[in-house]
């Protein structure tokens, strides 16, 4: 017997870097979107960073997906490479984690979920935010990069014209979101002519 997914189940894991915006902005448009299942992945330092930068708690922004995981739940789902999804997004992507996922250790659930998603030929998004950038920072993206991640730093264009945080937070995100072929409603495109 087959079984056909029908709905793209996207991991979104959350590290303790600043950007809290980011992922919030990520976690609600996944969690509206009827073709896309949420599971999230919430490190112990995002929970701590969301409390300094963001309205909304751990609690509601896990309510927010199908599934909810803590860092040190290494038996869960998105640690098999069995386990099938559609991609994964790390935002905002902490050094600390960028240097694991580089060096493919898989020592908290967020670190293992995007080795599985990398030797399984998944899409991998990292949304690094930091400044400025050492050189250690730059070989481990690079790293990153040639293992098959996608790099996409939290760099908001402006033609948009922001007017509020959450504008600047809905740009990052639509860029994380196209990279992984979902339609969103994010924020204005560039256009033709």
């Amino acid at each position: 017997m087959y079984t056909l997914m029908t709905t793209k189940r996207i991991v979104l894991a959350i590290t303790g870097a600043s950007g809290m915006p980011y992922a919030v902005s990520l976690a609600r448009e996944l969690s509206r979107n009827p073709a896309t299942e949420l599971h999230l992945i919430l490190s112990d330092a995002a929970r701590e960073v969301l409390e300094l930068e963001s309205d909304i708690g751990a609690q509601e922004l896990a309510a927010m997906a199908h599934a909810a995981y803590p860092q040190n739940q290494l038996a869960a789902g998105p640690a098999s490479g069995s386990w099938r999804h559609a991609g994964m997004i790390v935002c905002p992507c902490s050094m600390a984690s960028l240097a694991a996922i580089a060096a493919g250790l898989g020592s908290n659930l967020i670190h293992r979920a995007a080795d599985v998603t990398l030797k399984e030929g998944r899409k991998l998004v990292l949304v690094p935010r930091e400044a400025p950038l050492s050189e250690i920072h730059l070989r481990n993206m690079l790293a990153a990069r040639q293992a098959g991640a996608i790099i996409l730093p939290a760099c908001p264009g402006f033609y948009n014209r922001p007017t509020a945080i959450e504008d600047i937070a809905d740009f990052v995100a639509a860029r994380a979101l196209d990279l992984l072929d979902i339609p969103h409603g994010l924020g204005k495109r560039w256009k033709d002519g």
